[in-house]
């Protein structure tokens, strides 16, 4: 472009118009990268809100997002950040979900969704070992990685501590005794199976192992049976025989107290046939 003929202030008059004219153009530019360039904050809501309901999660994680932004400080950037968790779980991802829920603790310790928050992460948690798919595969939660059954019983603990009388409270509970269950599970499970490979010693600290740290859950039962068959296995007739008693004084209708391996001719520790 040439510009030597103009004056001074004819240079600065095109220098004004191009500088206009450039922020035309991104402002054009800006409009065309984000569509919600110029909605309000309840019209990013509604719409990711609508996403969410039709499925496509990470359209609504994205519009979420957009309204943490542009409501900073609201208790709608709060709801934002909430049901941004609540996408992310429902998209099976569940690591976003936990670190969302995980800033939204961090930030609003004092907010009256605190219950939510707490019941949504012990979900999370609690979906990742044992979803729809698992239980339409027989997945059992005990058979697959705790840490995440640990995490999800540490938020419904601390949801039904805090808030008692929460509605939340109720499902928190019982999803509680789920896991408590299932990670006592996972003990006998360990237990059966060094029992199955011979390793007795392994077994009994085990069965052991699930015996203390749980009380009143199913797998105890089957911990005991397998610490009186590790015991017999290593010839270990006195603690063998003191395990009968208490498997005999705390579960007496229980059916292995009819097994062969119980009431049979006893046989050397060492023979295997």
């Amino acid at each position: 472009m040439v510009v030597q003929g103009l004056s001074a202030a004819g240079r600065a008059r095109l220098l004004v118009a191009l500088t206009a004219v450039a922020l035309l153009v991104g402002c054009a530019a800006d409009n065309k990268a984000d569509p919600t360039a110029g909605w309000s904050p309840n019209k990013i809501y509604a719409e990711a809100r609508d996403e969410a309901a039709n499925g496509a999660y990470d359209k609504a994680v994205t519009l979420f997002e957009k309204l943490e932004g542009r409501a900073a400080g609201t208790p709608l950037a709060q709801q934002a950040q909430l049901e941004k968790a609540h996408a992310h779980y429902r998209a099976n991802e569940p690591a976003q979900a936990v670190a969302t829920l995980d800033r939204f603790l961090r930030l609003h310790p004092a907010s009256p969704a605190l219950d939510y928050a707490l019941y949504l992460k012990g979900l999370v948690n609690f979906n990742d070992n044992l979803g729809l798919l698992g239980r339409l595969a027989k997945r059992d939660l005990s058979e697959s990685d705790q840490k995440a059954a640990k995490d999800s019983y540490a938020a419904f603990s601390e949801l039904v501590k805090r808030f008692p009388e929460s509605k939340y409270a109720p499902d928190a509970r019982l999803r509680m005794g789920f896991i408590v269950n299932s990670l006592a599970q996972s003990e006998v499970n360990v237990a059966r199976y060094y029992f199955s490979r011979g390793a007795y010693v392994a077994a009994v600290n085990r069965a052991q192992s699930a015996i203390d740290e749980f009380r009143d859950v199913p797998a105890i039962e089957e911990a005991m049976f397998l610490l009186y068959r590790s015991y017999d296995a290593l010839g270990m007739t006195t603690l063998r025989d003191d395990t009968l008693r208490v498997l005999e004084r705390s579960f007496p209708t229980s059916s292995y107290l009819g097994r062969s391996e119980l009431t049979g001719p006893k046989r050397p520790w060492y023979r295997l046939w």
